[in-house]
Order: C-alpha cells, then sequence, then structure tokens
C-alpha cells in the first residue's frame, strides 16, 4: 500500500508543479498538498480530522490544496492553475457540480452537468465526477503579494 500511496502523492504533487516555462513567464508560485479527511472519536465523539496520507485505501476521502503567491511586483491576471487527477483517485461527487473540469484528458473543459462521454456502447450518457480527468482554475487578477489557496476533495478508487 506505501507504493500506491507514494504513487498517488507523487503525481498530485507533480500535476500541481508549474511547468518550467510557466515558472520563468509568470511570479506566480504554487506549492501542493494532499491530506486525508478521516473521521476519528476523541473522548466518545466523532470528528473529521486532516492529516498526512502515510496509508490510504479505497474509499479514504483526500483533500488536494495548491496555494499560490504572486511574488512579483505587478498583478498577473487571468492566471489558469490546471491539476491532473491522479489515476487512483476520483472526483468526489459533493462540489463537483461548482468545478471547472475535463473529461477528455484535459482537452476541453466545461461544468460537470454540460460534459458527457460515451459509454460501453459507444452512445453518450452524462458525465459524473468519477469520469473527471482534471480541475481547472481562472484566477481573473492575483495582485503583487497576494495568496490564496484552491483546493478539491477526492477518493481513493
Amino acid at each position: 500500500m506505501k507504493h500506491f500511496l507514494i504513487a498517488t502523492v507523487g503525481a498530485a504533487m507533480m500535476a500541481l508543479a508549474p511547468s518550467a516555462a510557466l515558472a520563468q513567464a509568470s511570479p506566480i508560485q504554487l506549492t501542493g498538498d494532499v491530506k486525508v479527511n478521516r473521521v476519528v472519536v476523541e473522548n466518545g465523539t466523532e470528528k473529521r480530522v486532516l492529516s498526512e496520507p502515510s496509508v490510504v485505501v479505497p474509499g479514504d476521502a483526500l483533500v488536494f490544496t495548491t496555494t499560490y503567491r504572486n511574488n512579483g511586483k505587478d498583478a498577473v491576471k487571468d492566471f489558469v492553475v490546471t491539476n491532473p487527477l491522479p489515476t487512483a483517485v476520483m472526483l468526489a461527487p459533493e462540489g463537483a457540480e461548482k468545478l471547472m473540469v475535463s473529461v477528455d484528458g484535459g482537452k476541453s473543459f466545461g461544468l460537470l452537468a454540460s460534459l458527457s462521454v460515451k459509454d460501453a456502447e459507444g452512445k453518450p450518457r452524462p458525465a459524473q465526477a468519477s469520469d473527471v480527468t482534471h480541475i481547472r482554475w481562472v484566477l481573473p487578477v492575483v495582485p503583487a503579494g497576494a495568496q490564496g489557496a484552491l483546493s478539491y476533495n477526492g477518493i481513493v478508487r
């Protein structure tokens, strides 16, 4: 299971890293992180806790976060952050309808409700959260010195 975790976390971190060309062309710094969202019982009370993913199993809830910071002197307009989902992770259905996603390997993006995929017989069907391959955010303006975070929830397949 450790190899699975390393592959999942490694893929997630690579997905969050800007390309070399982007890093040279933009003052925006991106940092990726992933946590396991588990229910723990303390003093007889259940609560959700985010922790480092030392071991994950199918069905575990994950929270992927990309933090950004504009280290430049000027605002950056229309900055695009695209995160491919690791193949061992599916997008959690809760909140998926609000995200710009791709179901075709990152070729096109839209709201999940507007996308379709082909079923086993080659007929189109409405796309589901489990079909998502990429998530994209477009930040209209990132002022100089500004920072923030983007996140999505996943489930280990």
